[in-house]
């Protein structure tokens, strides 16, 4: 397998708000947390420019797809009982004394904290501040300690794909409205939300776009991404609760 076919050069973008929709047929978990002050939800693209698929073969998924371009996956598992699970209430029944490893969400993590998994979400756990500067942002993702919450992730349902020649790796996060990365390289993976909503930015490993490593996506999306010529512009596309995207 050629593995550099398929880098790409992400940028996520992190919301628990979600739309009114969503809540009435879902629910949210309990993670959305309204007050004075919060800051709107960030808006979706105008157009999704990455293709969605409902009815994928393997055999379609490895040709088409694997080796040379993202899609979006529909319906192809069910994680009903690992969504229930990740309530917030129910996380922190379970995990709520257990310490999680954060990182700054600056586009190399440098540095790394940890503290009660109970203490980063009453605590930490709020909208981007949109003038922070990303080694002044912490969040949770990766960096899992897959005994301790093995418990939990033993109820997740990957999608039914895989490469030959790669070993899954596993990374669970929790973070708040506006929160993610700057841009960062990828190769062969996959993204499932389980609760709210995550806007993606994608460019193909020839296209460098511009942006700082130490400011946040909440910054590049305010003050870069509207002056992008439509030529300039990366794949895009908001990924809403059981969707999986590789």
């Amino acid at each position: 397998m050629a593995l550099g076919v398929r880098l790409l050069l992400l940028l996520a973008l992190w919301t628990l708000a979600v739309p009114a929709r969503s809540l009435r047929e879902a629910g949210d978990g309990g993670w959305r947390r309204p007050g004075p002050g919060a800051p709107a939800a960030v808006a979706e693209e105008e157009r999704c420019t990455v293709e969605r698929r409902a009815d994928l073969s393997y055999a379609e998924f490895v040709q088409r797809y694997a080796f040379s371009r993202p899609v979006i996956l529909q319906g192809l598992t069910d994680n009903s009982r690992f969504r229930d699970l990740c309530s917030r209430q129910r996380l922190l029944a379970l995990f709520g004394d257990s310490v999680v490893r954060l990182s700054t969400a600056n586009t190399y993590s440098y540095q790394k904290v940890d503290l009660p998994f109970q203490e980063y979400v009453e605590q930490m756990l709020h909208p981007q501040d949109p003038f922070s500067m990303g080694n002044d942002t912490l969040y949770f993702f990766g960096d899992n300690n897959f005994t301790e919450w093995a418990s939990l992730f033993q109820h997740y349902s990957p999608p039914p794909f895989s490469l030959l020649g790669t070993i899954p790796a596993y990374s669970f996060g929790i973070a708040g409205a506006g929160s993610g990365v700057p841009f960062h390289w990828h190769g062969p993976g996959f993204s499932e939300v389980i609760y709210g909503r995550k806007r993606w930015f994608l460019y193909p490993p020839a296209k460098t776009p511009e942006f700082h490593p130490n400011k946040t996506t909440l910054a590049w999306l305010r003050d870069t991404y509207p002056a992008l010529a439509l030529s300039a512009r990366p794949l895009e596309c908001t990924i809403h609760a059981g969707a999986v995207f590789p």
